[in-house]
């Protein structure tokens, strides 16, 4: 019996290592094994020079200078790392944070904790197309305020948020902005001077890297302090201990200078393909795209279906890797907290897939998930009337 053919549009989750990037990483696994950190023979200081180099094409990439990007485990740490040294390093200036409720969990749950610590924390709300009303941000800001975090563009729905809008308004204030830049970096153009950013997070395997790598950019002019809470050893200048993640490094500078160099290309492709499902989806009727009339990355779409089972939709669609929302929360099966905040009931937002497309995904396959996508929903349809 032949096996249905498996279709990955889980982008948004994670992404396939580049071929070019195992390349470049292969040698630092057996050959180049040398600690960095090791500054007294040769095998440490060619991986060293390697460090240097990914540093350097991370940098070059966002606008940034190479001794204000530090390397993490990836972009939760990154976050964890921020939103800790900033409220810890300020906290006698004041204690009062400014996020959204539509923010990925590792932004919601550090807030949370801080909140428990005694910081106060405004959780701030959408409209129904995922966008910000810039008057209410600047009504949040009050004289115990220190930070605002908000992403970059949203992991569930892709709509991208006007960060330059919002530096504006906070630089005005004299605080201090922070973001998310998981799911845009190699995406869309990301510069931290143009948009006025003063931190960022982001991850290696959003954009064909390996998994287990990310960074923290930290504006360094003006200094921007942050006070570490890992402790030993001294690395990434005090800020980021332990040994660094070399072959995951090497990766993820290969892999962010190939997407800064074919970024243009990937994103007019895959907003054709992103265009296609949309417009073919909206013809069955009681279907909305979250966040349609919003700018969204290119790659991505969040689509809600009325009159169905809401439990039966994504199992049944055999052969499709897609998903209700961020991958750090899909075991759970509850409405998205996004698509909540956006307004949608429970029902409609458990009735909705996000689907994320890349480097690799083909014209063939997305008119087969188009087939299928269509065929499960009247199924669903007719079984449910």
């Amino acid at each position: 019996m032949k096996k249905s053919r498996k279709i990955y549009l889980d982008h948004n989750a994670t992404t396939p290592v580049d071929p070019r990037v195992l390349e470049v990483m292969l040698p630092y696994f057996s050959e180049k094994f040398g600690n960095p950190s090791s500054s007294l023979h040769v095998y440490g200081w060619e991986t060293e020079e390697a460090v240097d180099l990914a540093r350097e094409q991370i940098a070059d990439s966002i606008g940034a200078r190479s001794n204000e990007i530090y390397f993490t485990s990836g972009a939760t740490e990154s976050i964890n790392l921020a939103l800790m040294g900033i409220s810890e390093v300020n906290k006698e200036h004041g204690n009062h944070i400014i996020t959204y409720n539509t923010e990925h969990k590792a932004v919601l749950d550090t807030c949370d904790h801080l909140q428990k610590q005694g910081f106060e924390i405004s959780w701030l709300n959408v409209d129904s197309e995922g966008a910000i009303d810039l008057r209410d941000l600047e009504n949040a800001i009050n004289e115990k305020t220190i930070l605002v975090c908000l992403m970059h563009a949203n992991n569930e729905t892709g709509v991208i948020h006007p960060l330059k809008e919002i530096a504006d308004l906070v630089k005005n204030k004299g605080l201090l902005f922070m973001t998310d830049a998981t799911q845009s970096i190699g995406k869309i153009p990301f510069n931290v001077d143009t948009l006025g950013i003063d931190v960022a997070a982001f991850s290696s395997h959003k954009l064909y890297g390996p998994k287990g790598v990310g960074a923290l950019y930290v504006r360094n002019r003006p200094k921007v302090k942050i006070s570490p809470y890992l402790f030993g050893g001294g690395q990434e200048r005090g800020i980021r201990p332990g040994t660094l993640n070399v072959p995951g490094i090497v990766g993820f500078g290969k892999a962010v200078e190939l997407c800064s160099r074919e970024m243009q290309e990937d994103s007019d492709r895959l907003s054709t393909l992103r265009d296609t499902i949309d417009h073919e989806l909206l013809i069955l009727g009681d279907v909305q795209v979250n966040g349609r009339n919003s700018k969204r990355l290119p790659h991505m779409t969040n689509l809600s279906f009325q009159h169905i089972d809401e439990a039966k939709l994504i199992p049944s669609l055999k052969g499709l890797a897609v998903s209700r929302g961020s991958s750090c929360s899909s075991t759970t099966i509850k409405p998205s907290h996004v698509l909540k905040s956006m307004g949608l009931t429970d029902q409609l937002a458990l009735s909705s897939i996000r689907i994320g497309l890349g480097r690799y995904t083909t014209k063939e396959e997305v008119r087969i998930a188009i087939d299928s996508i269509k065929a499960t929903v009247e199924k669903l349809r007719l079984t449910t009337t």
